[in-house]
């Protein structure tokens, strides 16, 4: 065989395996995929709130945190520093109040992502624990909520080589936690290299005061996580394989996988229902529409709910979904006393009657 049709040949089988690599991209970013709108009745956006509400999560009494004003490449943003919220989803006129920082705490480079609530069973006390980003690094955050002066108590930094590039939490003891690194990398090209080239680095890990490790990888881009009523499961939204994994805790805080269930979307952060264990996710419809935002032809929300998911057949049902004119970039998605919360990751934070 001459030297060109050699050279033509390698250029053909290059061409077919980009093309390859270029298909299966577009399938895993969903990036063709629309889809009409479903909406709840008596939808109403929740005052102060036009920055973001990236993720939200509720205590028993009705009481909702929100973390609002997350800075991120690419995404809108305000100027101002990040907040926490908390909502009386019992008072009908859904009023958020700010709650006012510690003045130990940096509050200038406060970028809050993910957050999780502890509530110690000794003394009642209720624990915020809050992914941060100063300056896009990544630390997290412990509170002690005091909710006769609308207020939180900065307890402690936690930083680690193993928590490089955490997305979100869930609060398994005053200063234990499982969290989810999103990124391998924490270069901002290597880490755009990864998503791109949907390499499965991505973990889960296990932190507490006297020991640190990894308890669970193998994902593409792990988001949001969070635990079954009972504290047997975790839940891992394996957001670019549109699926949610169910995995089982050990006495040593390992995990075993159990299963995955598909979605079909792009999930993000997952709540539980703590009466009937439903997992409550907000999706992102088409990667592409979040990541190379348009405000002309926005990303919109989705809103999954998974029943029965330890069963041999979960029922996965779509409940909400806007094409972003509504309502864009939905991540995450609670219910309490037959409403539905949903927040976004740049825009605003929805409430809506179920029935």
């Amino acid at each position: 065989m001459g030297k060109f049709a050699i050279i033509s040949v390698a250029i053909a089988a290059l061409s077919v395996l980009l093309g390859e690599r270029v298909l299966n991209i577009s399938k895993r970013h969903l990036i063709f995929r629309e889809i009409g709108n479903k909406h709840l009745p008596n939808c109403v956006a929740l005052r102060k709130i036009e920055h973001g509400s990236e993720d939200i999560t509720i205590v028993g009494d009705g009481l909702a945190f929100i973390s609002g004003g997350l800075k991120f490449p690419g995404f809108p943003s305000s100027d101002e520093p990040g907040k926490i919220y908390t909502l009386d989803l019992k008072d009908p006129n859904l009023k958020p109040v700010e709650l006012r920082m510690p003045r130990n705490f940096d509050l200038e480079s406060f970028n809050p992502h993910g957050i999780s609530v502890y509530t110690d069973p000794s003394d009642g006390s209720v624990y915020l624990f809050v992914v941060n980003h100063p300056q896009f690094g990544s630390q997290i955050e412990i509170f002690k909520y005091v909710a006769d002066g609308s207020s939180l108590d900065h307890i402690k930094t936690i930083k680690h080589e193993l928590l490089n590039s955490v997305n979100d939490i869930v609060a398994v003891g005053v200063e234990s936690f499982y969290a989810t690194n999103d990124h391998y990398f924490n270069n901002e090209l290597l880490k755009t290299l990864e998503v791109i080239l949907l390499m499965p680095w991505t973990n889960v890990v296990y932190y507490s005061p006297k020991e640190v490790k990894v308890v669970s990888d193998g994902y593409h881009f792990a988001n949001g996580i969070n635990m079954s009523p009972d504290q047997r499961y975790i839940y891992v939204a394996n957001i670019l394989n549109h699926s949610v994994n169910v995995l089982e805790k050990k006495k040593d805080n390992t995990l075993t996988p159990i299963k995955s269930v598909p979605l079909g979307s792009l999930c993000d952060n997952v709540e539980v229902d703590p009466e009937t264990g439903d997992l409550w996710l907000g999706c992102h419809i088409n990667a592409k529409k979040l990541f190379l935002f348009d405000p002309k032809d926005p990303p919109g929300s989705e809103v999954i709910r998974i029943q029965n998911i330890l069963s041999d057949e979960p029922v996965v049902t779509q409940v909400y979904t806007d094409d972003g004119n509504v309502l864009m970039g939905s991540s995450v998605a609670t219910v309490y006393g037959g409403k539905l919360l949903i927040g976004t990751v740049f825009h605003k934070a929805l409430c809506c009657d179920l029935k």
